[in-house]
């Protein structure tokens, strides 16, 4: 989620990159910086924390030149310290790149370059990319060239060296670039964001694209050399439709940027060889962790719905017995908490009021404390001594989506992290990791389906006054959350209800019309779920149905399918709450409602 800013043109290079870093923060506040070629050499600041920390030492120490880059840094690889601050220079100081991604051959790469004696000053995947292109020979461009083949992962990238100090070089797999084009100067960036002060004519680079930017003109080539062509669009945007990316709402772009905020969450925690979960990485100390008998998960919210997945999790793979609390309870029920309780507050922002109530409580009262939560540094953060923080960078739309589907990866490696402590793995292990890791493929292609999929779900809820959404097992949660973000963004009753209580009292509510909402996917229950959908069809009642597009036995059933690939049990609360974030998102466009600033809410709540 960091971001990228590149300038090249006929004004100072650290105003503009210091602008565009101003609009491009939301995508990270770690740290910062910028490097500027001046007088054939490259000149670094950078600075941890925000921005302002940047800025202050620009103005202590100015810089010339009008060839430069800038990077605002989400923390993957290596603390959010100065030193793993962007931009990255190789050890001769020739070449220095800012970079959005991870390199998954990182552990390789860095043993490699460690053996030929190279020294690294940085615990960042950024750095190795600028040791490899400072070890090459020839125009920028074509080092760029020859490293492309060694990297593996995702990546955008900007490139400058002080040999060439007309020239930038970017290049991407899977984090989006886009190049202005302005009067007399190009610029190059992770958002158009960054841009639209300054342009409005931009060139959007694809995968494997390598953007050659010099004083001559923009030249694309692919990863063989082979030019490329590619369209120069004009954009037609207000700066607020600039700053959602191109989506029409924040939570639309949240929605879609699930994919890579999992896949950084993922790579975040996972071991050398990406076999299992580190368990230092995670912030749990081993010795402590042998005396835990019990786990409290305390949360509010959306949140709390992770929280109940994370019960399933959290049993089947550790064999400890866990709690899931409404955090706004917890602290007035006397719970039962000692030393052997881990105790974790789950939390987007780190501020919720109750949830660190429900926490200093715990911790009162001897808990091992943990927290999942999304913002380092944030009061969650520093009242825990064990800490996970998801990689879903800035939450702008209220109602949650990219927060909660990493609080469900966390909450899944905090599962896989514990097990191993209590000498439990084996080769399921291996397989739920490797099936993360391919998780966020699986969620594109969920995202791709056509929004006219939706259609006949969103008449079916607009034409009625309630819904039901029904689920079984770890599904159960995820019909609670479906039915909660209708009820955020489209302000329509809705209920979340296990598919085998339905008929113990909400089945009186069904009629002709009625919409009941299945998360249907291939569980080991599902063919329970669709007795209960039987019931409520021979009532009348109209169906949806989240579930794999090959299963006849549901698409015989229902009215609609909303589908997604087949995945591993673990893993399919995940995966099936996105078609749930999109049903409502798109029943609250229909009714012409503030999708991303509903009523009544805050994106944080800080009192009780």
């Amino acid at each position: 989620m960091c971001g990228i800013i590149g300038y090249l043109g006929t004004h100072g290079a650290v105003p503009v990159l210091l602008d565009g870093l101003r609009r491009l923060e939301y995508r990270g506040y770690d740290s910062a910086g910028l490097a500027v070629v001046d007088e054939d050499d490259i000149r670094v600041l950078r600075a941890a924390g925000k921005l302002s920390n940047l800025e202050e030492k620009a103005w202590q120490t100015p810089l010339s030149g009008t060839l430069g880059i800038g990077h605002t840094r989400w923390a993957t690889h290596g603390a959010p310290t100065e030193e793993n601050a962007h931009p990255q220079t190789d050890a001769s100081g020739t070449v220095a790149v800012v970079h959005n991604g991870i390199l998954e051959n990182y552990s390789r790469l860095r043993h490699k370059l460690l053996e030929g004696g190279t020294p690294l000053g940085s615990d960042t995947d950024t750095e190795l990319i600028a040791q490899l292109l400072g070890r090459e020979t020839g125009s920028l461009g074509e080092r760029v060239l020859r490293v492309l083949p060694r990297l593996d992962g995702q990546y955008a990238v900007v490139a400058l060296s002080r040999e060439e100090p007309d020239t930038l070089v970017a290049f991407r797999n899977g984090p989006p670039l886009v190049i202005g084009l302005g009067e007399d100067e190009t610029l190059v960036a992770s958002d158009v964001t960054a841009l639209v002060a300054r342009t409005r004519r931009v060139v959007f680079l694809q995968n494997g694209d390598v953007a050659v930017i010099s004083r001559d003109g923009l030249r694309i080539v692919d990863p063989h050399g082979r030019p490329v062509e590619r369209e120069v669009e004009t954009l037609d945007w207000d700066p607020g439709r600039a700053e959602k990316g191109g989506y029409r709402h924040f939570m639309l772009k949240e929605i879609h940027e699930q994919p890579d905020a999992i896949r950084n969450t993922v790579l975040s925690y996972l071991n050398a060889d990406r076999s299992g979960v580190a368990l230092d990485g995670l912030g749990f100390e081993p010795e402590r962790l042998a005396g835990v008998r019990r786990i409290h998960l305390v949360a509010c919210g959306t949140s709390w719905h992770a929280a109940l997945v994370g019960k399933f999790y959290l049993e089947e793979l550790t064999r400890l017995p866990v709690e899931v609390d409404y955090a706004s309870e917890y602290r007035y029920r006397a719970p039962l908490v000692g030393e052997d309780t881990l105790v974790i507050g789950i939390t987007q922002s780190g501020e919720t009021a109750d949830t660190l109530a429900a926490m200093e409580e715990a911790g009162e009262a001897g808990a091992l404390l943990g927290t999942i939560c999304n913002v380092r540094g944030s009061s969650a953060w520093r009242t825990a001594t064990a800490r996970l923080l998801t990689q879903a960078g800035p939450e702008i739309g209220v109602a949650s989506t990219k927060a909660f589907t990493t609080q469900l990866v966390a909450l899944l490696l905090v599962a896989l992290g514990l097990r191993a402590n209590r000498g439990l793995s084996d080769h399921r292990d291996t397989e739920i990791v490797a099936a993360l890791q391919r998780l966020p493929l699986a969620m594109e292609a969920v995202l791709e389906i056509d929004s006219g999929r939706y259609r006949t779900g969103v008449e079916l809820i607009t034409a009625a006054d309630d819904s039901l959404f029904l689920g079984r097992g770890t599904l159960y949660p995820i019909a609670l959350e479906g039915a909660l973000k209708l009820k955020e963004i489209s302000y329509l009753h809705a209920e979340g209800y296990p598919a085998g209580e339905m008929k113990h009292g909400p089945i009186a509510l069904i009629q002709e019309g009625f919409p009941v909402i299945a998360v249907a996917t291939a569980i080991p229950t599902r063919d329970k779920l669709l007795g209960n959908l039987m019931e409520v069809r021979s009532r009348g009642a109209a169906l949806i149905a989240v579930a794999e597009e090959e299963a006849a036995e549901v698409s015989r059933l229902v009215d609609l399918v909303l589908p997604v690939p087949p995945v591993s049990p673990m893993l399919q609360p995940i995966l099936a709450v996105v078609p749930l974030q999109l049903l409502a998102y798109h029943v609250a466009v229909e009714l012409g409602l503030d999708v991303d600033q509903p009523r009544n809410l805050a994106k944080s709540v800080t009192v009780e």
